[in-house]
Protein backbone atom coordinates (compact mmCIF):
# COMPACT_ATOMS: atom_id res chain seq x y z
CA UNK A 1 0.00 0.00 0.00
CA UNK A 2 1.65 3.64 -0.74
CA UNK A 3 1.84 6.45 1.17
CA UNK A 4 -1.28 8.28 -0.45
CA UNK A 5 -3.42 4.93 0.24
CA UNK A 6 -2.55 4.77 3.72
CA UNK A 7 -2.84 8.07 3.95
CA UNK A 8 -6.56 7.88 2.30
CA UNK A 9 -6.92 5.39 4.92
CA UNK A 10 -5.74 7.34 7.94
CA UNK A 11 -7.95 10.54 6.81
CA UNK A 12 -11.34 8.05 6.03
CA UNK A 13 -10.90 6.31 9.65
CA UNK A 14 -10.51 9.99 11.19
CA UNK A 15 -13.30 11.20 9.94
CA UNK A 16 -15.30 8.16 10.58
CA UNK A 17 -14.38 8.37 14.42
CA UNK A 18 -15.25 12.12 14.71
CA UNK A 19 -19.09 11.03 13.19
CA UNK A 20 -19.12 8.61 15.62
CA UNK A 21 -18.36 10.52 18.29
CA UNK A 22 -20.85 13.42 16.76
CA UNK A 23 -23.72 10.95 16.86
CA UNK A 24 -23.89 9.62 20.28
CA UNK A 25 -22.98 13.55 20.97
CA UNK A 26 -26.62 14.15 19.51
CA UNK A 27 -28.27 10.90 20.75
CA UNK A 28 -27.55 12.20 24.02
CA UNK A 29 -28.00 15.60 23.85
CA UNK A 30 -31.11 14.88 21.69
CA UNK A 31 -33.00 11.89 23.23
CA UNK A 32 -33.19 9.58 19.96
CA UNK A 33 -34.70 6.99 19.64
CA UNK A 34 -36.49 4.19 17.90
CA UNK A 35 -39.86 6.17 17.63
CA UNK A 36 -37.72 9.86 16.91
CA UNK A 37 -39.01 11.19 13.64
CA UNK A 38 -35.57 12.48 11.48
CA UNK A 39 -35.29 14.66 8.86
CA UNK A 40 -31.62 14.72 7.17
CA UNK A 41 -31.02 17.23 5.20
CA UNK A 42 -28.24 16.44 3.10
CA UNK A 43 -27.58 13.44 4.15
CA UNK A 44 -27.19 9.60 3.37
CA UNK A 45 -27.17 6.47 5.28
CA UNK A 46 -23.71 6.60 6.97
CA UNK A 47 -23.93 8.25 9.85
CA UNK A 48 -27.28 6.51 11.30
CA UNK A 49 -24.85 3.34 10.75
CA UNK A 50 -23.07 4.25 13.06
CA UNK A 51 -25.37 4.11 15.83
CA UNK A 52 -26.64 1.29 17.81
CA UNK A 53 -30.28 2.62 17.86
CA UNK A 54 -32.67 3.07 14.62
CA UNK A 55 -34.76 6.20 14.22
CA UNK A 56 -37.45 7.16 11.65
CA UNK A 57 -34.84 8.68 9.16
CA UNK A 58 -36.15 10.42 5.63
CA UNK A 59 -33.13 11.46 3.85
CA UNK A 60 -33.34 14.41 1.91
CA UNK A 61 -30.69 15.25 -0.94
CA UNK A 62 -31.06 17.01 -4.51
CA UNK A 63 -29.70 13.26 -5.53
CA UNK A 64 -31.59 10.47 -3.42
CA UNK A 65 -29.81 7.25 -4.35
CA UNK A 66 -30.99 4.17 -2.07
CA UNK A 67 -28.12 2.37 -1.11
CA UNK A 68 -28.12 -1.60 -0.67
CA UNK A 69 -29.24 -2.88 2.38
CA UNK A 70 -30.48 0.37 3.81
CA UNK A 71 -34.23 -0.13 2.92
CA UNK A 72 -35.03 1.43 5.97
CA UNK A 73 -35.19 4.78 5.13
CA UNK A 74 -36.92 7.19 3.10
CA UNK A 75 -35.36 8.51 0.28
CA UNK A 76 -37.00 12.20 -0.99
CA UNK A 77 -35.48 14.37 -3.66
CA UNK A 78 -35.74 18.30 -2.47
CA UNK A 79 -33.82 21.36 -2.24
CA UNK A 80 -32.90 22.24 1.36
CA UNK A 81 -33.91 26.07 0.97
CA UNK A 82 -37.45 25.22 0.29
CA UNK A 83 -38.17 21.78 1.88
CA UNK A 84 -41.69 20.15 0.97
CA UNK A 85 -42.85 19.86 4.49
CA UNK A 86 -45.94 21.16 6.51
CA UNK A 87 -44.47 23.05 9.79
CA UNK A 88 -42.90 20.88 12.54
CA UNK A 89 -43.54 17.79 10.28
CA UNK A 90 -40.68 16.26 12.04
CA UNK A 91 -38.85 15.38 15.99
CA UNK A 92 -35.53 16.28 14.72
CA UNK A 93 -34.02 17.93 11.43
CA UNK A 94 -30.36 17.04 11.26
CA UNK A 95 -27.91 18.18 8.94
CA UNK A 96 -23.95 17.11 8.69
CA UNK A 97 -21.73 19.62 6.52
CA UNK A 98 -24.17 20.98 4.66
CA UNK A 99 -25.25 24.74 5.49
CA UNK A 100 -21.86 25.64 3.66
CA UNK A 101 -22.79 23.99 0.54
CA UNK A 102 -26.08 25.46 -0.31
CA UNK A 103 -24.44 29.42 -1.88
CA UNK A 104 -24.22 33.02 -0.66
CA UNK A 105 -25.58 34.35 2.79
CA UNK A 106 -28.55 34.69 1.72
CA UNK A 107 -29.92 30.63 0.23
CA UNK A 108 -27.94 30.09 3.71
CA UNK A 109 -30.32 32.30 5.40
CA UNK A 110 -33.04 30.19 3.58
CA UNK A 111 -32.10 27.11 4.49
CA UNK A 112 -31.58 27.88 8.02
CA UNK A 113 -35.23 29.67 8.28
CA UNK A 114 -36.53 25.68 6.27
CA UNK A 115 -34.86 23.78 9.26
CA UNK A 116 -36.57 25.88 11.76
CA UNK A 117 -39.70 25.49 10.38
CA UNK A 118 -40.31 22.25 9.83
CA UNK A 119 -38.52 20.51 12.72
CA UNK A 120 -39.58 20.99 16.36
CA UNK A 121 -36.07 20.43 17.38
CA UNK A 122 -32.51 20.45 15.10
CA UNK A 123 -28.81 19.47 15.14
CA UNK A 124 -26.96 21.59 12.50
CA UNK A 125 -23.13 20.93 11.86
CA UNK A 126 -20.66 22.79 9.82
CA UNK A 127 -17.04 22.79 9.75
CA UNK A 128 -15.68 25.93 11.57
CA UNK A 129 -14.38 28.90 9.12
CA UNK A 130 -11.63 29.68 11.53
CA UNK A 131 -10.09 26.43 12.16
CA UNK A 132 -6.38 26.53 10.15
CA UNK A 133 -7.46 23.58 7.69
CA UNK A 134 -10.13 24.09 5.26
CA UNK A 135 -12.15 20.59 5.40
CA UNK A 136 -12.79 19.83 1.93
CA UNK A 137 -9.45 20.72 0.19
CA UNK A 138 -7.31 19.35 3.37
CA UNK A 139 -5.44 22.09 3.20
CA UNK A 140 -4.19 24.12 5.94
CA UNK A 141 -4.77 28.33 5.36
CA UNK A 142 -6.33 28.41 1.74
CA UNK A 143 -9.86 29.27 2.78
CA UNK A 144 -8.65 32.23 4.76
CA UNK A 145 -6.67 33.71 1.44
CA UNK A 146 -8.77 36.85 -0.87
CA UNK A 147 -10.45 34.75 -3.48
CA UNK A 148 -8.13 36.08 -6.21
CA UNK A 149 -5.12 34.21 -5.01
CA UNK A 150 -7.34 31.66 -3.90
CA UNK A 151 -8.78 30.56 -7.00
CA UNK A 152 -5.16 29.78 -8.78
CA UNK A 153 -3.83 27.77 -5.70
CA UNK A 154 -6.99 25.23 -5.65
CA UNK A 155 -7.15 25.12 -9.15
CA UNK A 156 -3.39 24.31 -9.42
CA UNK A 157 -3.22 21.59 -6.53
CA UNK A 158 -4.27 20.69 -2.98
CA UNK A 159 -3.84 18.10 -0.41
CA UNK A 160 -7.03 16.76 -1.30
CA UNK A 161 -5.70 15.86 -5.18
CA UNK A 162 -2.62 14.08 -3.30
CA UNK A 163 -4.85 12.21 -1.24
CA UNK A 164 -7.73 11.42 -3.28
CA UNK A 165 -6.07 11.30 -6.68
CA UNK A 166 -9.27 11.80 -8.30
CA UNK A 167 -10.00 11.83 -11.96
CA UNK A 168 -10.39 14.84 -14.54
CA UNK A 169 -14.02 15.37 -14.25
CA UNK A 170 -14.03 14.68 -10.57
CA UNK A 171 -11.28 17.17 -9.78
CA UNK A 172 -12.78 19.68 -12.03
CA UNK A 173 -16.67 19.44 -10.71
CA UNK A 174 -15.46 19.42 -6.55
CA UNK A 175 -13.09 22.40 -7.28
CA UNK A 176 -15.48 24.36 -8.88
CA UNK A 177 -18.27 23.63 -6.57
CA UNK A 178 -15.59 24.44 -3.78
CA UNK A 179 -14.88 27.91 -5.60
CA UNK A 180 -18.72 29.13 -6.58
CA UNK A 181 -20.78 27.41 -3.98
CA UNK A 182 -18.77 26.98 -0.31
CA UNK A 183 -18.94 29.17 1.98
CA UNK A 184 -17.77 28.51 5.56
CA UNK A 185 -19.08 30.17 8.63
CA UNK A 186 -18.05 31.61 12.13
CA UNK A 187 -19.39 30.80 14.83
CA UNK A 188 -21.28 34.22 15.35
CA UNK A 189 -22.65 33.67 12.09
CA UNK A 190 -24.01 30.33 12.42
CA UNK A 191 -25.44 31.61 16.12
CA UNK A 192 -27.08 34.41 13.78
CA UNK A 193 -28.84 32.22 11.11
CA UNK A 194 -30.81 29.97 14.57
CA UNK A 195 -31.27 32.56 17.43
CA UNK A 196 -32.11 30.31 20.15
CA UNK A 197 -30.04 27.81 19.61
CA UNK A 198 -27.01 25.89 21.65
CA UNK A 199 -23.72 26.31 20.53
CA UNK A 200 -21.44 23.30 20.57
CA UNK A 201 -17.59 23.22 19.67
CA UNK A 202 -16.11 20.30 18.53
CA UNK A 203 -12.36 20.58 19.29
CA UNK A 204 -9.00 18.93 17.86
CA UNK A 205 -5.91 19.46 19.46
CA UNK A 206 -7.10 22.48 21.08
CA UNK A 207 -8.80 24.52 18.45
CA UNK A 208 -12.47 24.04 17.01
CA UNK A 209 -12.81 21.87 14.13
CA UNK A 210 -16.44 22.25 13.61
CA UNK A 211 -19.66 23.96 14.96
CA UNK A 212 -23.00 22.56 15.62
CA UNK A 213 -26.16 24.36 16.85
CA UNK A 214 -28.87 22.90 18.40
CA UNK A 215 -32.22 23.33 19.83
CA UNK A 216 -33.55 20.63 22.24
CA UNK A 217 -37.28 20.59 23.01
Amino acid sequence: MGISQLTRVWVREKGLAFRRRRMQQLCALMGVDASTRVLDVGGTPLNWTLLDVRPRVTLLNNRPEMEEGQSWFEYVNGDARQLPFGDASFDLVFSNSVIEHVGSREDQRRFAEEVRRVGRCYWVQTPNRWYPVEAHLLTPLVHLLPARAQRPLVRFATLWDLIERPSPDRRKYYIEHYLNCVRLLTASELSELFPGGRLLRERHWGLTKSLIVAKTA
